[in-house]
């Protein structure tokens, strides 16, 4: 769901960048269970060869909310790392 919000344009992208890169975001659960009651939640943001990892407790108030913004401000981030890549190395290009 997370990953189809930014995709769709359902938050401010403010960089070209982030545009461009939207959709190529996968967010995915790398926890053991779907269920958020779990002692050790992991939701990974990639893009191609970029990922942040992030870990959660079930204990963290409004934990849907946290982890939804935590993956719009994880995307934003790799998105800026994409411009730090030496360009023969990587390519970043939309399915498009």
């Amino acid at each position: 769901m997370i990953e189809s919000s930014i995709q769709s344009g359902r938050y401010p992208l403010d960089q070209e960048t982030e545009k461009q890169l939207a959709g190529l975001v996968q967010v995915i659960n790398r926890s053991s269970s779907d269920d958020l009651k779990e002692s050790d939640i992991r939701i990974e943001v990639r893009l191609q060869d970029l990922y942040v990892l992030n870990n959660y407790l079930q204990s963290i108030q409004h934990l849907p909310g946290v982890i939804e913004i935590d993956a719009l401000e994880s995307f934003k981030m790799l998105s800026r790392r994409t411009g730090t890549i030496e360009k023969s190395n990587i390519s970043f290009h939309s399915p498009n």
